[in-house]
């Protein structure tokens, strides 16, 4: 071949990789642009169907109270760190009270969180999986009805929290796969530092063990990096010395001009007493009730087929077509028999049961995958499983396997990557096959789950055509959707107050189940939101010596409540003392309105 021919078969075979990486780089664009504004949709829908007023009356009057002014933690209690809470006054000081405005903010951040979820399970794959792009599109399918905003469609600060765990472990991830020259390394280094402290101060539960886990992590990394040999090059995934400072640099100077801040507003001590004393007080469980996530009958069966799967695909019968078929059958059994269940059983407990009895399975298998990777070496691509096995631990804290992973789904398929990553890559079918199983079940299941509302059943749902949907005339509440007369109760109370309570006279709203002051635009001039175990400090006594203290003239008692359960601590002494001081006034449909 004369030079010529050699020079154009190389610029040749040099615009079919450009036309390949091009056509990738669309596909790319498609997929996120289908997953953003499929989860989105998902999202809108939700909030279409149900709103919980509980959660929304300390979310939105919160955050109004913070927007009128008021300092969280030093002129009104508050258990969770304040992000989410200073997002929505933010929004609420630059758009006003319109709460479609927090339905599309749900929708931004879970349709975004689906997106970068993909990422991440995508590079995780990339270097080791033969088919990284399908088999990292059918781990993000399910996420665009389980994203962080897919099974509770409002803003709140767990998923908050979980959206930034994904923008940290998105930001190392980059830095990992990028070069170690450039100033635009130590930018990036230091923003990335930066974002490792972002969790904490969405929801302390979710952000302090990804915390106390990443920064110990990352000293490994460092050594790793000091034990190289002179000349060698780099593992995969360990970051320069030089890098490695810049990340802590810049997590250090968000933690102190975080403590600079609260200490110059609300008061370290303060921030201190109701975010981990008091919560801690109130809501950490035992280690009984940890430990009760992996007592799972189901145990019996899926771990010993899961397992036998796994085991199999590292034998030489792999090889064989019936091997691997086997392999395949016996590795995807847990989640077969998943969406078996869902044709046998109508029950929609049972259902959401039978789907989070997988959790745990997966969580175990993550930590053996995680410690057999870390054995070859020590890269960030193998501590990833490290760094948010303890995230998603730390979210049990607040309401064990059933109620606390509504959010962290996208966690949990990040950590499925790991998994496949850490199986035999030839042949790569039956580790795509698997991959097809598992994102088939939780798009089905997960699909399911998150339509019925199982995780709210807290509350009432009561379902078409007894109770249709209703939806909110308010102006501020325009957007806001749920089954039931709650919604119909509750604007019948704000008309009544706009009508006959003076805007400068003060109200005690008890439980406090509506976000009373956001509908309103009034002050608020008692410091509870909501009154239950979680965030009131008072007793019976305590809360009538508040009510004198700062001459709150109005109690409105709430008869007819959205939750199944009255949430008020001592609620009969509570209302005992009510009417000892204060006379009713009128009762109207879903209240008792008592003055002074």
């Amino acid at each position: 071949m004369c030079e010529s021919d050699y020079a154009a078969e190389m610029e040749s075979e040099s615009r079919m990789a450009e036309d390949v990486q091009r056509k990738n780089i669309g596909l790319d664009w498609l997929a996120c642009g289908v997953l953003f504004a499929a989860t989105a949709a998902f999202t809108l829908w939700q909030n279409a169907h149900v709103a919980v007023l509980w959660d929304l009356s300390y979310l939105l009057d919160t955050s109004w109270r913070i927007a009128l002014g008021q300092m969280p933690y030093r002129d009104f209690p508050l258990v969770h760190p304040p992000l989410t809470f200073l997002i929505q006054a933010a929004l609420m000081r630059i758009a006003g009270r319109a709460y479609w405005i927090q339905i599309a903010y749900a929708a931004l951040i879970g349709g975004l969180g689906t997106v970068i979820s993909w990422r991440i399970i995508f590079r995780t794959l990339r270097e080791k999986v033969v088919l990284a792009r399908p088999i990292s599109l059918a781990l993000a399918a399910p996420l665009c009805v389980l994203g962080a905003y897919g099974i509770y469609p409002h803003p709140i600060y767990d998923c908050d929290s979980v959206f930034a765990v994904l923008i940290a472990i998105f930001m190392l991830q980059r830095l990992a796969l990028e070069s170690h020259t450039g100033w635009r390394v130590w930018l990036r280094c230091a923003l990335t530092g930066v974002t490792l402290m972002l969790p904490v101060f969405f929801k302390q539960n979710i952000g302090l063990p990804f915390l106390l886990v990443i920064v110990p992590g990352l000293f490994l990394l460092f050594v790793a990096s000091q034990l190289r040999k002179k000349g060698q090059m780099l593992w995969p995934g360990v970051l320069l010395p030089g890098e490695l400072l810049w990340i802590f640099t810049g997590a250090a100077f968000a933690l102190v001009l975080a403590i600079f801040l609260i200490h110059k507003t609300a008061g370290l001590g303060n921030y201190a007493h109701w975010t981990v004393t008091f919560a801690g007080q109130r809501r950490l469980p035992g280690l009984a009730d940890m430990l009760a996530v992996y007592r799972q009958p189901s145990f019996l069966w899926t771990v010993p087929t899961f397992g036998a799967g796994v085991v199999l695909m590292y034998t030489g019968w792999i090889a064989k077509g019936w091997g691997r078929l086997l392999a395949l059958a016996l590795a995807a059994t847990p989640f077969i028999g998943s969406l078996i269940f869902l044709l046998i059983e109508d029950d929609l407990d049972e259902r959401a049961d039978n789907l989070l009895a997988l959790w745990p399975l997966l969580l175990l298998a993550a930590l053996f995958f995680a410690l057999v990777e870390l054995r070859k070496g020590i890269t960030l691509a193998r501590l990833l499983p490290v760094f948010i096995l303890p995230a998603i631990h730390g979210a049990f804290l607040s309401q064990q396997l059933w109620g606390s992973t509504y959010a962290i789904w996208p966690l949990l398929m990040i950590l499925i990557a790991g998994i496949l990553i850490s199986l035999p890559r030839r042949p790569a079918w039956p580790v795509a096959g698997l991959a097809a199983v598992i994102g088939l079940t939780f798009t089905v299941c997960g699909g399911l789950y998150a339509v019925g509302h199982e995780r709210m059943n807290y509350i009432q749902l009561p379902g078409e055509p007894d109770s249709p949907v209703q939806r909110a005339t308010l102006p501020a509440l325009r957007g806001m959707s749920t089954p039931g007369p709650f919604l119909e109760d509750f604007e019948e109370l704000v008309r009544f107050a706009d009508r006959e309570i003076p805007a400068q006279d003060g109200i005690l709203l008890l439980p406090g189940e509506e976000p009373f002051y956001f509908a309103t635009g009034r002050t608020p001039q008692f410091p509870m939101q909501i009154l239950d175990r979680t965030t009131d400090p008072y007793s019976p006594t305590q809360l009538m010596e508040q009510v004198d203290r700062r001459n709150i003239r109005w109690v409105i008692v709430k008869t007819r409540l959205q939750l199944n359960e009255n949430p008020l601590p001592e609620r009969e002494r509570t209302l005992a003392l009510v009417k000892n001081e204060f006379q009713l006034y009128t009762r109207l449909m879903g209240y008792e309105v008592y003055r002074r």
